[in-house]
């Protein structure tokens, strides 16, 4: 079994985060899934939520991801996103004036969207 795998998280307009993990959490159709070195292969449907990357330093990358899919084999893991942001670009308060807004117009998605962000920065 290796003791790293690696990650490429890829948003519909970029390359968000590429590197070498110990382990990724992400929320799927199916629930939280946790994903090791090692693991058995898998596709599933991303839901929106944080998404956990420990990397392989000891260093731990939070990203806001909104939809897309996840696949992973030969230790391989990519997180293919429709939207997706690292919790260090996200200004919380923009975040949380884009809440307020969503909720006063009862915009749904946007609501989801803005709480992922804003909980994306709280795990950080």
């Amino acid at each position: 079994m290796a003791a790293e795998l690696h990650v490429e998280l890829v948003a519909a307009d970029r390359n968000v985060w590429s590197g070498e993990a110990t382990l990724v959490v992400a929320r799927t159709t199916s629930g939280d899934i946790g994903v090791m070195p090692g693991h058995q292969p898998l596709l599933g449907v991303l839901e929106s939520g944080p998404v956990t990357i420990r990397t392989s330093d000891g260093g731990t990358v939070i990203a806001a991801v909104h939809g897309g899919f996840i696949s992973f084999a030969d230790d391989k893991l990519s997180l293919l996103a429709e939207i997706a942001e690292l919790a260090d670009e996200i200004d919380a308060q923009r975040a949380e004036r884009a809440l307020e807004r969503a909720k006063a117009a009862t915009d749904a998605s946007a609501e989801r969207r803005a709480e992922v962000r804003l909980r994306a920065v709280a795990v950080r």
